[in-house]
């Protein structure tokens, strides 16, 4: 049996193993692939695992020996599944993976913001301290969370994971959600309309799928609506934020901050205009990327392909 892993490089850039993968057949691991070699480097291979590198119509039309698609995340919007599905094609993901690495990092980046605590580092190692007329000092103003409102949209595992943290900082949630599990409000935690989520929270944090009803969710319109000086933190999918609107919102000081690990077009364009905003903190997409998280990642995939051998397929998207 061939196996092709199309762009492996993200998720094993040499930290993990694919042995338990090539126990089950010959495999190929290519770092990453451009659109022009998908067909050629698939060939006649039966297993295909991607991560970003797209399989539309033209590929599995090219490519008929392609028994089983295996995402190497949690989304699938790379794979046409529609046209696998016609194929009879299974096209199975990663359903949670990252849980806790998502929840932590966006704790991580809402508490630098808060605190600026690179920043500060820099500026003692800089001599500031050291030449400071006082025993402290600080660059920006500093921020208690306890008592503050933060604002979840989308309130499956990664959302329930940031609220867990966010309570455990002395923070109130509201949470917004197509699905409401009533049995997980509390005098902490309710849930709650976007217009209320915009109008209390003082931390707004991005948890949901892109969908067409929730890309652009933050944008100037519903920005107008939150509190002035409110956060936003996006570690989901980046078109959920109109880039534009925000960065404005940045510049004018109606968003105080934001701290983003997810943009429109990734790698990020030079002209992002979140590049040049105030206050903003960008990542490049490291917060699933933990060893621990990506060691399960690795686990579930060769899971997924060994029910699919055995005539079980799970976490299949294309049912």
């Amino acid at each position: 049996m061939k196996i092709v892993v199309l762009d492996g490089y993200t998720l094993n850039p040499g930290d993990l193993s694919w042995d338990e993968l090539k126990a089950l057949g010959d495999v190929v691991v290519y770092d990453r692939t451009s659109a022009d070699k998908t067909a050629e480097r698939i060939g006649d291979a039966e297993i295909v695992f991607t991560n970003k590198t797209v399989i539309n119509k033209e590929v599995l039309d090219a490519c008929p020996a392609v028994k089983f698609i295996g995402l190497l995340a949690t989304g699938y919007n790379v794979v046409d599944v529609q046209a696998a599905k016609g194929k009879g094609i299974p096209v199975v993901n990663i359903p949670t993976y990252g849980t806790a690495a998502v929840g932590q990092f966006v704790t991580a980046l809402l508490l630098e913001i808060c605190h600026h605590i690179g920043e500060h580092s820099q500026s003692v190692k800089a001599g500031d301290w050291t030449n400071n007329a006082d025993w402290c000092y600080w660059n920006h103003p500093l921020i208690e969370l306890s008592g503050k409102t933060m604002g979840i949209i989308g309130f499956g595992r990664i959302g329930q994971q940031t609220a867990v943290i966010a309570q455990a900082l002395g923070m109130r949630v509201l949470a917004n959600d197509s699905y409401q599990n009533e049995a997980l409000e509390s005098e902490t935690l309710k849930y709650a309309s976007l217009d209320e989520l915009f109008a209390k929270s003082h931390v707004i944090s991005l948890h949901c799928p892109l969908l067409d009803s929730t890309q652009g969710i933050i944008n100037k319109q519903n920005i107008s609506k939150m509190r002035d000086g409110v956060i936003i933190i996006n570690t989901s999918r980046g078109p959920l934020v109109v880039e534009e609107d925000l960065a404005e919102a940045l510049n004018s000081g109606k968003v105080y901050a934001a701290g983003v690990d997810v943009v429109s077009a990734e790698p990020i364009k030079a002209d992002n205009p979140l590049l040049q905003a105030k206050h903003c903190i960008i990542t490049p997409h490291i917060a699933w990327a933990p060893i621990e998280s990506r060691s399960r990642l690795l686990n579930i995939a060769v899971d997924n392909l060994k029910a699919f051998l055995t005539n079980a397929p799970v976490n299949v998207v294309n049912k």
